[in-house]
């Protein structure tokens, strides 16, 4: 289910105040490609196990936050960094 428009507008990086918008269903296929593939690690170091359901960019598009059953995951160790994945 996609993120309420009003909130999406309010969200932005916890870390640099960038804003972010919503994955293309391009971009979720290839970050979830890399995820499969492995080597893909949030920020504080731990490698990203599942595959994302929906996630958020930053406008950058130097970070990736997950969104899980409907909400954001807007914590900065849960970053995506978004040069690993090929295409961002």
């Amino acid at each position: 289910m996609p993120v309420d428009k009003l909130l999406l507008e309010k969200l932005c990086c916890p870390a640099t105040k960038t804003p972010v918008r919503e994955l293309s269903a391009t971009e979720l296929k290839s970050i979830n490609d890399r995820i499969s593939a492995g080597g893909v690690k949030f920020e504080n170091g731990e490698p990203v196990e599942k595959p994302l359901e929906e996630g958020l960019i930053t406008s950058d598009g130097k970070t990736i936050y997950e969104i899980r059953n409907s909400i954001p995951i807007m914590l900065i160790e849960k970053g995506i960094p978004g040069h690993q994945v090929v295409g961002l």
